[in-house]
């Protein structure tokens, strides 16, 4: 054998083993985590806009099987979204990351289910769940525990009547959950208020038989197909940009700026002429929007942009009905819905 084919045999031989370690390496749960769930459950698991997932009390009531559906099935309309694309490998891996948080037994549930008398436990439900839950389960409004605004929890309840959340949990778990509360949370222990075993087989199949009903609009998104409002002007472009700075007064926004849209990206020698963008807002509404959802300053204050190409004039806005449907937050639905036909509005009356 020649000297040089020996030492290319001799180089993949110990290169080898090393590329397959890196192929099958299980997946990085800390990484994952951080790339998909810190944003709102904290990078700790301390919580935020999502539930505090370290909470020991959380971690001693759910199972894995519900984390794990959790993630790949989210809570339609209520924030969480669906990470429908992880594989089951990084799924499972994240879920042994959060329960490094947890030093305690992790309980295990079987999947039969509980029998009792759903109006029953519709009426207790009313009685002890709905001041927190709401009265079909709908949950509580917001989207977290941290940020100064607005909110009725330090924890926001969950929406029990969700799709993803029924899909998720098992009887056994929310009985557990009944039974247990769930400490540094307003969830109390029902076993400890006087209820009878009984009792708490009722509500868990009222809960369960909401799966057969209609879905609130908390578990709604908004359906949009564009994510750009794009209207063609017949004016020139200063023409154009004139009637939308007068279609925002018109409208009861208040104009913050025009400028070029690159401005401040380029130097000045560089900007484009052809192509502005304008602020404005309305500030009672920002500050509604805001309280909501804070990442909607993500796409507040309002703008549109004027851009002229090949002797076209074009407006264009982002759709904030798409917005919404990204967020996963139905209480935007509305708010969304405005700001859309407002857009439009604008947009039409500047091209009349």
């Amino acid at each position: 054998m020649k000297p040089i084919r020996k030492l290319l045999l001799l180089l993949l031989s110990c290169v080898a083993p090393v590329l397959a370690t890196d192929a099958w390496a299980a997946p990085d749960g800390a990484k994952l985590y951080a790339q998909n769930c810190a944003a709102c459950h904290g990078e700790s698991g301390n919580g935020g806009i999502g539930i505090p997932l370290s909470l020991p009390s959380f971690q001693s009531t759910v199972d894995d099987v519900y984390l794990k559906r959790s993630i790949r099935l989210g809570r339609p309309g209520r924030v969480m979204p669906a990470f429908s694309q992880l594989k089951d490998a990084e799924v499972d891996a994240i879920v042994r990351h959060l329960r490094t948080w947890h030093h305690g037994k992790i309980p295990r549930f079987d999947a039969q289910p509980v029998r009792g008398n759903i109006q029953h436990g519709k009426t207790l439900f009313q009685q002890h769940c709905a001041a927190c839950h709401g009265q079909q389960g709908e949950g509580g409004r917001g989207t977290g525990i941290t940020l100064s605004r607005p909110r009725d929890f330090p924890i926001i309840p969950p929406a029990l009547q969700n799709p993803g959340f029924l899909a998720a949990a098992s009887d056994a778990l929310i009985k557990h959950t009944l039974v247990n509360g769930r400490e540094g949370t307003p969830m109390v222990s029902f076993s400890k208020t006087g209820l009878k075993d009984r009792d708490l087989n009722d509500i868990v199949a009222f809960v369960r038989s909401l799966e057969k009903q209609t879905p609130a609009p908390s578990a709604s998104v908004l359906s949009a197909d564009s994510a750009i409002i794009s209207v063609d002007s017949p004016y020139d472009l200063n023409t154009t940009i004139e009637n939308v700075r007068r279609a925002v007064g018109s409208n009861n926004f208040v104009l913050i700026r025009e400028q070029e849209l690159n401005s401040g990206l380029v130097t000045e020698d560089k900007e484009d002429p052809k192509q502005h963008i304008i602020y404005f807002c309305n500030f009672s509404l920002l500050n509604q929007a805001l309280a909501t959802d804070p990442r909607v300053g993500l796409f507040l204050p309002c703008r549109i942009t004027v851009v002229e190409r090949e002797g076209k004039v074009r407006l264009l806005a982002v759709n904030p009905k798409r917005l919404s449907r990204i967020f996963n937050n139905a209480e935007l639905n509305e708010m969304c819905d405005q700001v859309t036909k407002m857009y439009s509005a604008i947009m039409e009356e500047a091209t009349l």
